[in-house]
């Protein structure tokens, strides 16, 4: 499987939601579902685990990146993921790699690596 990047620097493809996708796998999502639910303390029905990844059209991705302002971003600027914005790291991806310091070495990577 070829691995997937989304705009701020989290490996799509090693999501379970993506995962349960490609492999269109029903016990997969509804594990997922619960576990997210718990985690975040919100009913998510696993009717919802579809996802392909930030980068696939709106109707592909689960709930949360329609809303997420960092893939909103990417998509208007056009770019592959965030590391190659002329504006990398703005202001919104330092409050995301406060959460997620793995992303920022993804994308420093991939920013290293042009």
């Amino acid at each position: 499987m070829d691995v997937i990047v989304g705009f701020c620097g989290l490996i799509c493809s090693d999501c379970p939601a993506y995962e349960a996708t490609i492999e269109d796998d029903d016990e997969k999502r509804a594990s997922v579902a619960k576990q997210w639910s718990k985690e975040y303390g919100v009913q998510i029905d696993s009717v919802s685990i579809n996802c392909l990844g930030c980068h696939a059209s709106d109707d592909s991705v689960f709930t949360h990146p329609l809303r997420c302002e960092i893939r909103k971003c990417g998509r208007e600027r056009g770019v592959a993921t965030c590391a190659y914005c002329d504006d990398y790291p703005c202001s919104r991806l330092e409050e995301f790699f406060e959460m997620v310091p793995d992303a920022r070495a993804t994308l420093d990577a991939m920013r290293d690596s042009r």
